[in-house]
């Protein structure tokens, strides 16, 4: 999730990256070719499965949410053939095995137990369920009122007594994660880890939630934690932003692929495709980003994420009136104030002035929104405030998430607003820091360049917006192309022998 829409000499890192104790550098896959967005998994080979066999008087009954009732007999005779999973029961089975849920699925399965509480008020395990669901779905959806509802249910199910439940736990984890909450989120996957050591949803909150707090160590063991407890696709894509975090850019890259060759549902193909698209995208690859967003939506056409990342690949190739359709597309699917940003930063970039302040309006309404039902705000509105509105309130509200929540980004996000604000000098380590710390992204460098552009030290800004460009030509529509009037006017270095 992108940390101003949810995630820092010079700056440039020399020599080989080493990985931290317990956390693996994944090796690049062999990708078969297929479908661009849709990379074709290699046969998959299934291991012979050897066991005890089941008598014929004690047969196997499976029933999950809705599914049917399969009986083995110990000859494997008479087999009933399962009956499908109902939209509902795909949801919860789905959350069992820790993978996104496709959203119509989630909104069976909400409606379910609804019905249910209705009926039982005091039925702890329904109302946790339905608290987790909708947990999940105000986190994909970014819809006001969504938050409160989810957070009314799972603290009915807390107060029911007992020991508490574990997905409660795990769901108001994911629910302080959407509202920006890292500390929240920390504490409450810790306490549904500790619950149950051996679930899968805790620790996915706990690699979203521990970087936003600076503890990078935090993410690496909660990383290979859930590599043991349930290695695959959930858990590669998760990898592969923790290496993006890192820096480690072909390690992600590799990761995130393989995830998406081996996904096992349309959701779960559809969030690691987005990634791909992210990691592509970053890398300056905007057509390979258009095609990776492209087929994540063809497997979750509501995918909010990948439709952001489309209208953003499609503005960094000059196809400013599409990327505009899609920026609606991505504000439709989810109300995020930062959507409301970036689609106004391209309308000034086209000179269409009064069309972006309307844009900029609308991100400030949505995102008072969301402060209402509890989700932090600070980032995307000090992104705002520093770029087209008040840099002195972009300071006081970044540095307030900066003391909530250390780290590269919330470092690099308040040295930007202190430099907009005239204070150059104190942005400068700050924006060191998340340039050396943080992803190796372009808008870290271009920041840094535009600062030390402003205190004279010349050299310094045009390795740093080199540097930037390299890494990205149009990592945003309207300040790429200030990077290079930057750099046209401040030439070519002097060669010539040192001043005596």
């Amino acid at each position: 999730m992108d940390r101003e829409t949810g995630r820092p000499g010079t700056g440039l890192r020399t020599g080989p990256r080493t990985p931290p104790a317990g956390v693996a550098r994944t090796p690049r896959p062999r990708l078969a070719q297929g479908v661009p967005g849709a990379p074709t998994p290699p046969a998959a080979r299934r291991p012979r499965r050897r066991g005890p066999r089941l008598s014929a008087a004690v047969g196997v009954g499976l029933l999950l949410a809705g599914g049917g009732v399969v009986a083995v007999d110990r000859l494997g005779q008479d087999r009933a053939a399962p009956a499908p999973l109902t939209p509902a029961g795909r949801a919860l089975a789905a959350a069992g095995a820790g993978r996104p849920a496709a959203l119509a699925d989630l909104a069976a399965l909400i409606g379910e137990r609804r019905e249910r509480v209705r009926r039982a008020p005091a039925d702890r395990a329904s109302w946790a369920v339905l608290g987790a669901a909708l947990a999940e779905r105000a986190a994909r959806s970014g819809a006001p009122g969504a938050y409160t509802e989810a957070e009314r249910a799972l603290q009915r199910a807390l107060a029911q007594g007992g020991t508490p439940d574990v997905r409660a736990l795990t769901g108001l984890a994911v629910l302080a994660a959407a509202r920006q909450d890292w500390a929240g989120a920390v504490r409450w996957g810790e306490a549904a880890r500790d619950r149950a050591p051996g679930r899968v949803g805790a620790y996915r909150v706990l690699l979203e939630a521990y970087p936003g707090t600076g503890d990078a160590e935090g993410a690496d063991r909660a990383l290979e934690r859930l590599r043991k407890v349930r290695p695959g696709p959930v858990a590669e894509v998760a990898a592969a932003w923790v290496h993006r975090e890192r820096g480690w850019r072909e390690d992600a890259e590799a990761t995130v692929y393989d995830a998406a060759a081996r996904a096992a549902t349309p959701a779960e193909r559809a969030a690691a495709l987005s990634r791909a698209g992210d990691l592509a995208w970053e890398r300056g690859e905007a057509e390979t980003a258009l095609a990776r967003y492209e087929g994540a939506l063809r497997a979750e056409p509501e995918h909010d994420g990948a439709a952001a990342g489309r209208a953003r690949a499609l503005a960094g190739l000059g196809r400013s009136e599409e990327a505009l359709t899609a920026w609606a597309r991505a504000r439709a699917a989810a109300p995020r104030p930062g959507y409301a940003v970036e689609s106004g930063e391209l309308l000034l970039a086209l000179g269409r002035s009064a069309e972006a302040a309307d844009h900029f309006a609308l991100a400030r309404h949505q995102a008072a929104a969301l402060a209402r039902d509890g989700v932090r705000q600070e980032p995307v509105l000090g992104r705002l405030e520093a770029d087209h509105g008040d840099p002195a309130e972009a300071v006081r509200l970044l540095t307030e998430e900066h003391r909530r929540h250390p780290g590269p980004a919330a470092s690099g996000a308040l040295g930007w607003a202190l430099h907009k604000a005239g204070r150059s000098a104190e942005a400068l380590p700050r924006l060191r820091a998340a340039v050396k710390d943080g992803p190796n992204t372009a808008r870290p460098a271009y920041h840094l360049g535009m600062v030390h552009l402003a205190l004279g030290e010349r050299g310094a800004a045009r390795r740093q917006l080199t540097r930037a460009l390299r890494l990205a030509p149009e990592f945003s529509p309207l300040h790429a192309e200030r990077a290079r009037r930057e750099l046209a006017a401040l030439g070519e270095p002097a060669w010539g022998p040192p001043p005596v």
